[in-house]
């Protein structure tokens, strides 16, 4: 085959490696975790365009899972709705108050534990641990 007379065929692409790591704001990570969280995006693809290894976003994307990384409620928008675990335990004999409504705790980052009476809404519940995970 005729290669123009120089030994290379077609053309070459030198790419240049990095060296270390690279340190990624939590907000960052949060962002690009959420964009993997979209329907039919692909953790290759979200990967590469945002310069992370697939294997580094898919471990903070299990972060994300286990309640380690917090996503900004904004990068939040049009994702499916999710189930987390949850574990019902008999409630210990209370002293005093009205045990009828139980209560449920809710671990945030592994290190904040949040006991919440049955008795409240929902909503207020969701906004304690959405103001733990910020401050966490």
């Amino acid at each position: 085959m005729a290669d123009g007379g120089d030994g290379f065929e077609g053309r070459i692409a030198v790419v240049q490696r990095t060296r270390g790591y690279r340190k990624w704001s939590e907000e960052v990570k949060a962002r690009i975790v959420a964009e993997s969280f979209r329907a039919g995006a692909r953790v290759v693809d979200v990967a590469r365009r945002h310069g992370v290894l697939a294997h580094q976003l898919s471990n903070w994307r299990r972060q994300a899972r286990q309640g380690l990384l917090a996503l900004p409620e904004d990068a939040l928008e049009n994702l499916e709705v999710a189930f987390v675990p949850l574990a019902v335990e008999p409630e210990v004999a209370a002293t005093g108050g009205d045990a009828a409504f139980g209560a449920v705790t809710i671990v945030v980052g592994g290190d904040v534990v949040l006991r919440v009476p049955g008795d409240v809404p929902a909503e207020r519940a969701a906004a304690l641990v959405r103001a733990l995970r910020a401050v966490a």
